[in-house]
């Protein structure tokens, strides 16, 4: 094979690799062998008619144009074995002619990444302050929860839970016909329309009212923005909640019941600020992350931040086939071309493939790892802790190798976030490595740092 290297930079080498009749031979006889059970030749069985038969017969451009599919891969590991070139991710190839096979293949360099002085990053953690009225706020609200809805003769109310029928027509066209159906007017809920609670204040049971409420001219539906909704509304009944005293008798009803009510605000006191406490360090890890991105430098192939855009476009139709919605039903939902919705997604793209560079980089420099025996720790962990499945289906379902790379990641980020909050706070100095730039090692999966969700307080005395 005749190699040239056409450029090489730091992140990327083009090469142009030329075959010969030697180099092609090989792939070609490959190439016959597949070829020659599926052709149907007069006079012979399937796959024992000779090559030159073969080749006769379908041409020789057919078999180079089989051979492909591995002689360009093949070919090209080679090169790179030859050349001492280690690829970051797969070269985009370009095949420049048949006979002899010739092909251009821009292959992309493990990416750049030069941390700068983080180690003068400097955070406080804030105190968390936790006031009665939080506390309070949270009683009323278990207080409410508990309460039953109870009929009630007056005029309805915000707060109140009214049954009702519900129709609406928009330019005659009938677009809501909903019977019987339970509501909860209030100033800040805005459904179907802005201003609808306002309209059901005072009704009475067995009442009906007709009103009119303009459409936003942001609703999704665009074909009924800025119009107006004609609604005709009978309200069937009326409710309200019959609240407990917040007593002891109150507290003992909660959750698996609390001895008295002085416990009960003393539990949730402590659920408050332990959530205050993990918001806290929500906030110093995305702040240290930001500061951390500031200061570094990153040389990387344009190719690299191309794939991570293709990948984030892929998710994007993973998760919309998810909600049996194809791509294109959604493009046109969304008013755009693929190429407009890809050209939105590129900032995104390269701010999360910026931050899993720097991230990965502050893992080397930290020697932070994790082994088999952690990711084994923490499949038992989510075993033990995850209700509604077997542990035999949930021990399968985590021990494919996808499902450990999955724990893997997300046990490095969570270790390089708890390490990257330590040193803003200055409670461990830095590790001792070389911060030159070198090259970064990053894994395709990635979860953003402090996306675990938080129980309110409220819930966890509820379940």
């Amino acid at each position: 094979m005749n190699v040239t290297k056409d450029s090489v930079t730091t992140t990327e080498v083009t090469l142009t690799i030329s075959m010969d009749a030697d180099d092609e031979e090989p792939f070609l006889n490959r190439s016959y062998r597949r070829v020659a059970s599926r052709v149907r030749i007069p006079g012979f069985r399937p796959g024992k008619a000779p090559r030159s038969i073969v080749e006769s017969h379908m041409g020789r451009e057919a078999l180079v144009h089989e051979a492909l599919e591995f002689m360009i891969p093949e070919s090209l590991d080679q090169v790179l074995k030859d050349e001492d070139i280690q690829a970051f991710m797969e070269p985009q190839l370009e095949v420049l002619d048949m006979a002899p096979v010739s092909f251009k293949a821009v292959v992309p360099l493990e990416p750049l990444v030069d941390l700068g002085d983080f180690q003068t990053i400097h955070l406080d953690r804030e105190a968390v302050e936790i006031t009665d009225e939080q506390v309070d706020h949270v009683l009323q609200d278990l207080r409410f929860e508990a309460a039953p809805w109870e009929p009630v003769d007056r005029a309805l109310a915000f707060g109140d839970l009214t049954t009702m029928n519900v129709q609406g027509t928009i330019e005659g066209e009938q677009v809501i016909d909903d019977s019987g159906i339970d509501f909860i007017p209030a100033m800040d809920n805005t459904l179907p329309f802005p201003g609808f609670s306002v309209y059901l204040e005072g009704m009475t049971e067995g009442q009906s009212k007709e009103f009119t409420l303009p459409v936003p001219d942001d609703y999704p539906q665009e074909n009924y923005a800025g119009k107006e909704c004609r609604f005709n509304v009978e309200v069937l009944a009326i409710k309200e909640k019959n609240l407990a005293e917040l007593d002891d008798e109150f507290a003992k009803g909660v959750r698996e019941g609390f001895e008295s009510m002085e416990v009960l605000t003393d539990h949730v006191r402590q659920r408050l600020n332990d959530e205050g406490e993990a918001a806290e360090t929500r906030r110093l890890e995305q702040s240290s992350l930001e500061e951390l991105k500031k200061l570094a430098k990153i040389e990387a192939s344009q190719l690299v931040y191309q794939r991570e855009l293709d990948l984030m476009y892929e998710e994007r139709q993973r998760s919309l086939q998810n909600q049996r919605m194809s791509m294109e039903l959604y493009l046109s939902y969304i008013g755009q071309t693929e190429e407009e919705l890809r050209e939105q997604m590129k900032p995104q793209a390269e701010e999360r493939l910026n931050t899993m560079l720097v991230l990965r980089k502050l893992a080397d420099v930290e020697n932070i790892e994790v082994a088999d025996e952690d990711v084994e720790d923490e499949i038992e962990n989510l075993i033990s802790t995850t209700g509604g499945e077997s542990e035999a289906a949930m021990k399968q379902a985590l021990s494919t190798a996808n499902a450990k790379d999955s724990i893997r990641s997300s046990l490095v980020n969570r270790r390089i976030m708890a390490r990257l909050v330590e040193l803003v706070q200055g409670e461990g100095a830095a590790s001792p490595a070389s911060n030159e730039s070198t090259d970064a090692t990053v894994s395709e999966e990635t979860e953003e740092s402090g996306s675990e969700e938080e129980s309110s307080p409220a819930d966890e005395a509820k379940d």
